[in-house]
Order: structure tokens, then sequence, then C-alpha cells
């Protein structure tokens, strides 16, 4: 990354810089959005910034995004750091204020663009797919009525961490965390989920989840405090678009056990499919449990929205042709 945007301006990494008293940086106080491009197009990014815009305004924060200038600027850091296609976090902090809790609204806010090379996660992870973790750790509840995509991140920094600490325990156990009923690639990394505290399923570290039993596809309802998932979002509506039943509500690991398809959502790894489901009591000693789902390969729904969603980001949304 040789280039971040900075208020609107290219600037070498080296020399980007936010001040101490930005209350991003005292409070936590901001939000992010993450996409990447297809055919150097931001894809679904009006659905990104209007997400943003609207958290915005509900943390006081006087923002209004210019989607033809966002995308310019994006544009220019691809060029500036060389890239055809590439992975960005655009985001916004509150700005500076004085030490204390804030009472008013934000009106300085300052925006800064990241841009990196897009990960290479190879074929074999949209084929044989990635184990899912339970972790112990709950999700903790929304900023507001919805959960925030904000700067404050712990708790998902907690669970990643409890996730490295799970699959060493694994390890140490004997138990290979790649290799159990099709071998895997050991650059696939494992994903967590999260429930909450009531213990219904939440979501992953950085991903929604579906899964899908007896040709119905399930996700967890905003109501348990998850974040409103722009890739989730669409699933719905292709699923919809093929006639796919769905349902959002509250579910728990026990049903999950028992889905002939998983898979997780992002903006930028698309749809995963999810081929074991572990858990692992780290206070028994051979306390791994593992469940294969389906056949331990990409199930057809799967497949089926997947294709679908591929289509969709190479055809692009007509804001992304602005």
């Amino acid at each position: 990354m040789n280039y971040i945007g900075v208020e609107g301006v290219p600037t070498p990494a080296d020399q980007a810089v936010i001040s101490v008293m930005d209350h991003g940086f005292m409070y936590g106080i901001g939000l992010f959005e993450t996409f990447r491009t297809y055919g150097g197009q931001p894809f679904l990014l009006e659905r990104h910034l209007e997400r943003l815009t609207a958290g915005c305004k509900a943390l006081g924060i006087d923002y209004k995004a210019d989607l033809r200038q966002v995308k310019a600027e994006i544009r220019e850091l691809l060029e500036r750091n060389g890239l055809d296609e590439g992975y960005i976090r655009y985001t916004v902090t509150a700005g500076e204020g004085p030490l204390g809790l804030p009472a008013g609204d934000y009106d300085k806010p300052r925006v800064v663009i990241y841009v990196k090379p897009l990960p290479e996660p190879g074929a074999a992870l949209y084929t044989k797919g990635k184990p899912l973790w339970r972790l112990a750790i709950p999700r903790n509840t929304p900023e507001g009525e919805v959960r925030f995509k904000s700067l404050h991140y712990m708790n998902n920094v907690l669970a990643k961490r409890e996730l490295a600490r799970m699959e060493r325990e694994a390890l140490q156990q004997g138990a290979s965390v790649f290799e159990v009923h099709e071998p895997r690639p050991s650059a696939v990394p494992a994903e967590g989920l999260l429930l909450t505290a009531e213990g219904w399923l939440a979501e992953g570290i950085v991903s929604n989840v579906f899964f899908v039993r007896n040709g119905k596809c399930y996700t967890p309802d905003i109501d348990t405090g998850i974040l409103p998932g722009i890739t989730r979002a669409v699933v719905l509506e292709l699923a919809a678009e093929q006639g796919l039943p769905t349902e959002e509500g509250r579910y728990t690991w026990d049903e999950l056990l028992t889905a002939d398809e998983v898979f997780l959502t992002n903006s930028i790894q698309e749809l995963v499919p999810v081929t074991e489901l572990v858990e692992l009591d780290m206070q028994v000693r051979q306390g791994m449990q593992r469940r294969k789902v389906g056949a331990g390969l990409i199930g057809p729904v799967t497949q089926s929205l997947l294709g679908k969603y591929r289509e969709k980001a190479r055809n692009g949304d007509a804001a992304d042709h602005l």
C-alpha cells in the first residue's frame, strides 16, 4: 500500500496521519465500509455509501457522500498503487474534538480510503470450502437500533484471537485443523462463529452466515444484533429472484448442525461454502467435535447463488457505471 487517500488527497502511506484529538481515535466514533472492485469498478458502492451515511447520521456525524467523487478518488488510488482490482476500506472518522465524552454533533469528519490487492483464496475455497468454529465469546449488543460497522471493533478482535487459540489447541491435541474429510490447502483460514449471549446464532467474525435445509435458506435476523451486511441483503434478493424460500429468524447451533448446506457472505470473498462445523472444549482433552456439512463440498444452492452473485457483479449495478 503505497498511497492512502486522506481527505481526497492520495498521500504516501508513511505521510498519512490523523490527529490524536480525533474522536475516531479517542473514542472509536467513526464508521467504515469494505468492498471490492470488479473490472476496476467498486461493486455495490451506492449501497455501501447509503449504509455509511445512515450510520453517520445516527452518530451525529455530518457526512454526505458524493458518489461520483468517491468513485474518482478510488480510481486514482488504484492507479497510484498500481492495481487493476482492489480491496477498498472507506473510513469516516468523527474528526477532532476536546478531551471528554461528547454531547454534540460532529461537523468536520475526516475521510480516509485504504486500497490493497485483493486476496487470492484459490479455487479450492469455493469447492472444498472452509471450517466454521463455534466460539465461546458472545456477540456484543449493537451500539444503537442496528449494529454499525464502527471503528470500535474489539469484539471481533477478541473473537479472532479466540479462534487462533482454538486452532493452536487443536494442533496440540493432535488434530489437523484443515484435513478431516477432504484435504484443504493450509492457506485457507477458518472462520469463527459468534452466538448471542442468549445462545442464538449471530454471525462470523467477518461474515454473515446462512444455512440451507430441505430446500429453504435461513439466516439470523437483524434483531439478533448482527451487522446488516450488504452482501447478505443481495443474497436474499437473489434467492427471491430464483424462487428459493428464505427465512430470517433466531436459530441455534444444533439447528446449524442439521443443515444440508452452510455458507458465509462478505463483500470481499462473496459466498464461501462451509463444509465443516467445529466445536472445541479447551478444558477437556480431545474435546473437539467436528461435523461434516453435506458431502463436504459446496452444495447446489450455494453454488447457484454464488454464480448469480458473480453474474450480478460482472454486470454491475446501474450506479456503478455513473
